[in-house]
């Protein structure tokens, strides 16, 4: 997992020009575009500005106190407005609570001042990887409804969506299995809007995005002095997804020994930070992803049993798009009309030649293709 870190365009939003300095030149010397403004409103027009002349921003790192539009306001706005952009949060107040609320508000991550510059490059890349990633995964609605049919009417995805509904309703641990490009985060997503816990936070972890010596820290969080470097305690995913869902996407990424921890986890309904002594109760229901292979690599043990058979409660299996001709046409069909409304033209049909095509093409990406 040596890959190079990643780069982009980095906005960084804070009323203190002294630390805005600071991050632009620290990011700039790490290859990053980056600016500075001091304003959440200036923050909403460059970003509003992508669209135009300047490059789009592919990142936002924002102050959480500022004066009148705060950094909480400035998440929600580009909630609405540049949903795709992650937000990392910056505030020299950090604590687990102000984490917990800016995760279910939509930030990617959240930096305590003072800065360490490891972790502040660390978590950008972090989240221009989870970022790009996440845009290459199929598109569509976040759960089935009458008017957006990703489910399909096939007899294989009408028993998708009575296990999804089964998993909504319980609290047990979900393993769906499917094919990259099946729509596993799209399935778990779904389980999420229409469970109790939709109100709370669903906070997803592209295991295969990151590398592996820094995915326990990432899951279970750390103390301040844990490591070099941990020089504030920070919350773990699994700690920021209480009172809702945790996504492992990419499961078999995990290595052996967090995968340990991850049972333990699991089994005790708590988690302890890395360098630290108390035990952090959980409530949290966990969804896990992974391509078919996942059972061998259980055979050849490079995947845990006892895990597996944990995560294995409620099992969802996504058929291959080549498996249900008559889903693929529903789906274009759908995406047709999404695509009309979106350009604002008179709704389009598909030719009988085209659903011909649709129906006998083998769709080697699945419903992201």
């Amino acid at each position: 997992m040596g890959d190079a870190a990643e780069t982009g365009q980095v906005l960084v939003v804070d009323d203190d020009r002294a630390v805005g300095v600071v991050l632009k030149g620290l990011l700039s010397q790490a290859g990053h575009r980056a600016e500075h403004v001091t304003t959440a409103q200036e923050a909403l027009a460059r970003v509003a500005s992508s669209a135009l002349d300047l490059p789009p921003v592919d990142v936002v790192l924002t102050d959480l106190r500022m004066p009148g539009m705060d950094g909480m306001a400035l998440l929600d706005a580009l909630a609405e407005r540049a949903a795709g952009v992650p937000v990392i949060m910056l505030t020299a107040h950090g604590t687990v609570e102000r984490a917990v609320e800016a995760m279910k508000r939509g930030a990617a991550d959240f930096l305590s001042k003072p800065f360490d510059r490891d972790e502040v490059l660390y978590t950008v890349d972090k989240a221009l990887r989870a970022s790009r990633y996440a845009a290459e995964q199929p598109a569509g609605p976040t759960a089935p409804t009458e008017d957006a049919p990703w489910l399909g009417g096939s007899d294989a995805m009408k028993e998708v969506a009575q296990l999804i509904a089964r998993a909504a309703k319980a609290s047990s641990t979900v393993l769906i299995r499917g094919e990259s490009g099946s729509g596993k985060e799209v399935a778990a997503r779904a389980i999420h809007a229409a469970s109790n816990r939709k109100r709370g936070p669903f906070v997803p972890v592209h295991c295969a995005a990151l590398p592996e010596n820094l995915l326990e820290s990432e899951l279970f969080g750390y103390e301040k002095g844990a490591f070099t470097g941990a020089t504030h305690r920070k919350p773990g995913r699994v700690e920021l997804a209480s009172g809702g869902t945790l996504f492992l996407d990419e499961i078999p990424s995990v290595p052996l020994g967090t995968q340990a921890k991850l049972l333990t986890s699991i089994e005790e309904k708590a988690c302890r930070r890395i360098g630290g002594r108390e035990l952090t109760r959980l409530d949290v229901q966990i969804i896990a992803a992974a391509q078919p292979v996942l059972r061998s690599l259980v055979k050849s043990g490079d995947f845990r049993e006892d895990l597996y058979h944990r995560l294995n409660v409620i099992r969802i299996e996504l058929p291959p798009l080549r498996e249900r001709g008559e889903d693929a046409i529903l789906l274009a069909r759908a995406f047709v009309e999404e695509l009309s409304r979106e350009y604002g033209i008179p709704p389009r049909h598909l030719s009988a030649d085209a659903e011909d095509f649709i129906h006998s093409y083998h769709w080697p990406g699945n419903v992201r293709e």
